[in-house]
C-alpha cells in the first residue's frame, strides 16, 4: 500500500464529493477502489461504487440541485478528514417526506482512508434532523435507498 501526497488524496477527496454534488456513478468509480466500503453501508448493500447507484437516483430527485462545498479538508498519511455542507432544493420526495420545494442545508462529517491513490474507506455522518428541522416534518422510515 502506498500512502499518495497530500495533494493527491486532496484532489482525489474533491472529485469524490463531486461525483456526489453530480450523482455521477462514473466519476465516483474513478475515485474510489472497486471493494469501497461506505460506513454505515445502506440496506443490503455490497462494497463497491455501484452501491450509490440508487442513492444517487433518489437524491437526483429529491435534492437535484445539491452541492457538497467542503468547508476543511485535512490529510494525515492515508487518512482524510473532511467537514462538509450540503445545500439542496427539496424538489421531490425525500425519505417519505413530500416536496417541499424548500432550499435545505446540513452538515456533514466524514473520514476516508485511501489506499493506493483511491478511497478504500468511507465514515461519514449528516446532519438529518438540521434538515428535518428545515422542512418541518419527520420521515416515517428513515431509509436513502
Amino acid at each position: 500500500m502506498t500512502i499518495p501526497s497530500e495533494q493527491a488524496a486532496q484532489e482525489t477527496v474533491e472529485r469524490f464529493y463531486q461525483a456526489f454534488s453530480s450523482k455521477d456513478i462514473s466519476l465516483l468509480r474513478q475515485v474510489v477502489t472497486s471493494d469501497w466500503e461506505y460506513i454505515p453501508e445502506p440496506p443490503g448493500a455490497v462494497p463497491g461504487p455501484d452501491q450509490m447507484s440508487k442513492i444517487f437516483e433518489n437524491i437526483a430527485t429529491a435534492l437535484p440541485d445539491m452541492n457538497v462545498h467542503i468547508l476543511d479538508l485535512l490529510v494525515h498519511g492515508d487518512r482524510v478528514g473532511v467537514r462538509a455542507e450540503v445545500t439542496g432544493t427539496q424538489t421531490g420526495t425525500l425519505l417519505g417526506i413530500a416536496a417541499t420545494s424548500k432550499h435545505v442545508h446540513f452538515a456533514i462529517h466524514s473520514f476516508h482512508r485511501m489506499r493506493d491513490g483511491l478511497i478504500a474507506q468511507t465514515w461519514h455522518l449528516e446532519d438529518w434532523l438540521a434538515v428535518f428541522r428545515q422542512l418541518g416534518e419527520l420521515p416515517k422510515s428513515f431509509d436513502l435507498v
